[in-house]
């Protein structure tokens, strides 16, 4: 399919990879309304295209994101009386919706696996878009930072959400209650990030996990999997997790994938699955918008 274009990102695929670069180098990828759209309509054809496996998203030049764009001054996040406000996919009856939430909203509902390779800056909305990432990799380099409490505002896009469940309660507070900036030691050990590397070894990292998962893995078998952990994370019983499980490895089951997997693994050769997440997902999928399970 042909290769989209946007106007605050670099988008790439090449051999099962998409790459998504932030790309407003001389303002250190600072967010706006552009990025915004260009991010969601990136994800839109990433899981659109079934050339693409794994998702990772970085930043170009110096920084990942170094937060919302605060040329606007003190009406940077006074969303009511911005020119963008009139949008009626903006708000809900009087209530605007907070721009990184439709950003991570949108990551969450991916049917590829996103890596994110913090290569530099990451603060405010730069830090809670990470946040749906399934993995993170990040520089020595890096620095991230809840710095909300500082400006003035609260943490946004989902992240209340989404911190506790990757760090847990006591981190999540001490960095939204101070708002400081760390370093990537921290939040390595406090397991924000999977793993270190030097810069120049950042993206080399990030494409040799990419290819593990595209090379050896079923792209719809992924997808269910994505969407099984991420939603089962806050079930208030294994039950539901057991309804989910059942359909799925019956569904799986029966697939044409499954035959190749198990053939692929007796013959001792690659697999090449044949199904496509375009086209092959379970009939009962997306199964949170109706629970038919009772």
């Amino acid at each position: 399919m042909p290769t989209p274009s946007f106007e605050t990102l670099l988008y790439d695929v090449t051999d099962g990879i998409a790459t998504i670069t932030l790309n407003r180098p001389e303002k250190m990828n600072a967010f706006t309304t552009q990025m915004r759209d260009d991010m969601i309509a990136a994800f839109d054809a990433t899981d659109a295209d079934d050339a693409v496996r794994v998702v990772i998203v970085t930043g170009a030049g110096r920084a990942f994101c170094a937060g919302a764009d605060l040329s606007a001054g003190g009406k940077t996040f006074d969303y009511a009386n911005r020119a963008e406000a009139s949008r009626e996919e903006t708000r809900v009856g009087d209530v605007y919706r907070d721009g990184g939430g439709l950003v991570t909203l949108r990551i969450f509902r991916s049917l590829k696996p996103v890596i994110g390779a913090i290569n530099g800056a990451a603060v405010g909305v730069g830090m809670t878009m990470q946040l749906p990432m399934d993995i993170r990799m990040a520089s020595t380099g890096a620095r991230f930072g809840f710095v909300f409490a500082r400006r003035g505002i609260t943490p946004e896009a989902a992240s209340t959400w989404f911190l506790t469940k990757l760090v847990g309660m006591q981190a999540a507070l001490e960095w939204c209650f101070t708002g400081r900036v760390f370093d990537a030691a921290e939040a390595h050990r406090e397991r924000l990030v999977r793993s270190l590397h030097a810069p120049e070894d950042l993206m080399p990292a990030a494409r040799a996990l990419a290819r593990e998962i595209a090379d050896n893995t079923a792209p719809v078998s992924v997808a269910m999997t994505r969407q099984m952990l991420w939603r089962m994370a806050s079930a208030a019983d294994p039950m539901m997790a057991h309804r989910i499980d059942s359909r799925a490895i019956q569904s799986r089951g029966q697939s044409a994938d499954v035959r190749e997997g198990v053939a692929a693994f007796l013959d001792k050769r690659a697999p090449m699955f044949p199904n496509k997440v375009s086209t092959d997902m379970p009939s009962f999928y997306p199964w949170w918008d109706e629970l038919p399970f009772e």
